[in-house]
């Protein structure tokens, strides 16, 4: 996810739905309203306020707020439903039982309620991915060194390293597949979405230039590097958020982790190449990329603002009502999760969301989904 998780980080994203219908233009007059907001109240009444209440904030989390949402908007999303784009089974059969009338005037009345005021600081806390990484981090300094630096032998350098793999391997120590005692017992009741947040505070630090090995040859290793290249990347700087770079990583762990695979580490391909390798061949591999020039395989931005600047292009803060995007300021935080985590793993249809939000980790959709919910709706 990103890259992977993430965060090569451009969150273009369009949280409930860019329409591919209709883009946005210059900032327009009010347009006329679809219904009669007055016979919408009837219907919102009788059908609607369970759920959205007849002020249009949701009832509870997860459930959208429909108050002062832009009308174009609301109508594409409820004939959606209608045509089995949106699979809310509940919504989809009142839906049909509306008329066109019924459904203009309801939308109507929804649009011209008053904005829901903007969530509070307690449920919808706004840190910066990299605040809470680096303050995960902090208890990986001891051994992993500064912005996971390594100086020790035998320790790996977490600096510029994929995001995947690191919540992977994260993961594995937690269950015991790789054994390292210590490993097993740091941060085992932190939250996925915090350890993401770490993977990517590491993933965005640059990893340092080592000096030569005391042992291994790296001009004889390099040759012998070139089945790994396929998964690894050139000279061992991965380009997969799931493949460990290797590029600039101590050679004593290196050595430990290749020879692993003839033993306890379970990986087809790993176990079949490493087969054919001396312990010599091994070194002379470790040395090489020990001495590799590495980068930040990510990068986190600074604050949820950066990450927003990017959806507003189509979510507007003009509030161009003759779009059919959705208003994202001031909506509940776990509607906004629930609704990008769908697009992203294709639950809910809209190509350019998918396209767009496929990369993004957990944590992302939080962080960003915090920042709408605690901005204000101040305008329409």
């Amino acid at each position: 996810m990103i890259k992977a998780l993430v965060l090569a980080i451009v969150l273009s994203a369009l949280v409930m739905g860019c329409s591919e219908r209709e883009k946005p233009a210059g900032k327009p007059a009010a347009a006329k309203p679809l219904g009669d907001a007055v016979g919408g109240k009837a219907i919102a009444e009788r059908d609607c306020k369970v759920c959205h209440g007849l002020d249009g904030r949701g009832v509870a989390p997860g459930i959208p707020h429909l108050a002062a949402q832009r009308e174009r908007y609301l109508y594409l999303a409820l004939t959606e439903y209608l045509e089995v784009r949106r699979t809310h089974a509940a919504l989809r059969d009142l839906v049909k039982r509306l008329s066109e009338s019924d459904l203009r005037n309801v939308i109507a009345y929804y649009a011209s309620q008053p904005p829901v005021a903007a969530a509070s600081e307690r449920d919808a806390r706004q840190t910066s991915l990299l605040e809470k990484g680096k303050a995960l981090a902090a208890a990986c300094v001891k051994c992993h060194g500064e912005e996971g630096n390594s100086r020790t032998p035998g320790i790996p350098t977490l600096a510029g390293q994929q995001p995947h793999y690191l919540l992977t391997a994260v993961q594995e120590y937690h269950r015991g597949e790789r054994r390292t005692a210590p490993m097993e017992k740091i941060l085992r009741d932190v939250s996925r979405r915090d350890l993401e947040s770490l993977a990517l505070y590491f993933a965005s630090r640059t990893p340092a230039q080592r000096p030569a090995p005391s042992r291994g040859d790296p001009k004889a290793g390099e040759p012998q590097t070139a089945m790994c290249g396929g998964c690894h990347g050139p000279n061992g700087v991965s380009r997969d958020a799931a493949t460990p770079s290797l590029a600039a990583q101590d050679s004593q762990y290196l050595v430990k982790s290749i020879r692993a695979y003839r033993t306890s580490r379970q990986h087809w391909g790993m176990q079949r190449f490493v087969a054919g390798l001396s312990d010599k061949d091994i070194d002379n591999i470790s040395a090489f990329y020990s001495m590799q020039q590495s980068r930040p395989a990510d990068s986190v931005p600074s604050s949820a603002r950066e990450l927003a600047a990017k959806c507003d292009r189509c979510h507007d803060a003009e509030d161009n009502p003759k779009m059919v995007t959705p208003i994202l300021r001031g909506q509940d935080k776990d509607y906004l999760v629930m609704a990008l985590r769908a697009y992203r793993d294709d639950k809910r249809e809209s190509t350019t969301m998918h396209r767009m939000s496929i990369v993004y980790s957990n944590a992302v959709i939080d962080d960003i989904a915090s920042y709408y919910a605690g901005q204000p709706r101040d305008k329409r």
